[in-house]
């Protein structure tokens, strides 16, 4: 196997050739090891590993490669997001490599479609990787992504028929970033963002008598922390 030579983005990123990982070459290189665990799901209902080919539909966000920049180097890379195991992938001379969960490397931009992706401790079960809606002076609006595995069922019987692996795209769920540095997760409605913040109640209130929010739509949930932002 191909010893990778010096590169900032490529000496700093974990190897997933397979998901490999790095190990340190005697040369200073780093030589990617292979991981059969890489692009594979355990089945449980098939009693096996399944390849992402074997599995309908996709745990990647958007279609194909979108080459970012990310914070920590000056390099580019094409990059997708798998928003089954919250991770950032980007490919380099041919090769695969994920990108560390550190804070150092906590922000990635990608260009066409543009968009912010960053890590964030949420303090709960989704803390990882978020969609930047809005950055504010006072309060953001970030947006998880999340995709599940639905396992194979396979038929009981000859009058039944099995039903293939797959990928479900979430629901998104929408984070409120207040001013004090703490989050509000997917608040349902107008009671319970009020119950969440007392301090705005009379100028939320007034708020939603003039507006019509929808806490599952994006465009909405901005406009509401666009007015948090200004109040």
């Amino acid at each position: 196997m191909k010893i990778i030579t010096s590169s900032i983005l490529l000496g700093i990123f974990i190897s997933v050739s397979g998901q490999a990982n790095f190990s340190l070459a005697n040369n200073g290189g780093f030589l990617p090891q292979d991981n059969a665990v890489f692009n594979k799901v355990n089945s449980p209902n098939a009693g096996k590993n399944l390849s992402y080919s074997d599995i309908q539909g996709t745990p990647y966000y958007g279609k194909g490669y979108n080459v970012a920049s990310f914070s920590g180097t000056n390099e580019t890379a094409p990059a997708r997001y798998n928003s089954y195991n919250d991770e950032v992938e980007f490919t380099k001379e041919d090769k695969t490599f994920i990108l560390p969960k550190e804070d150092k490397f906590g922000v990635v931009n990608f260009t066409s479609p543009r968009y912010k992706m960053v890590r964030l401790n949420t303090n709960d079960e989704l803390s990882g990787y978020f969609f930047e809606s809005i950055e504010g002076d006072k309060y953001s609006l970030y947006k998880k992504i999340k995709t599940k595995f639905v396992d194979a069922v396979i038929a009981a019987n000859s009058y039944a028929t099995d039903r293939p692996a797959s990928f479900k795209a979430l629901d998104p769920i929408y984070y409120i970033k207040t001013a004090e540095g703490t989050y509000i997760k997917n608040p349902k409605n107008q009671k319970d963002l009020i119950q969440q913040m007392p301090d705005k109640k009379d100028v939320l209130t007034s708020f939603f008598k003039e507006n019509k929010i929808k806490f599952d739509k994006e465009e909405d949930m901005k406009k509401l922390v666009n007015f948090l932002n200004q109040n």
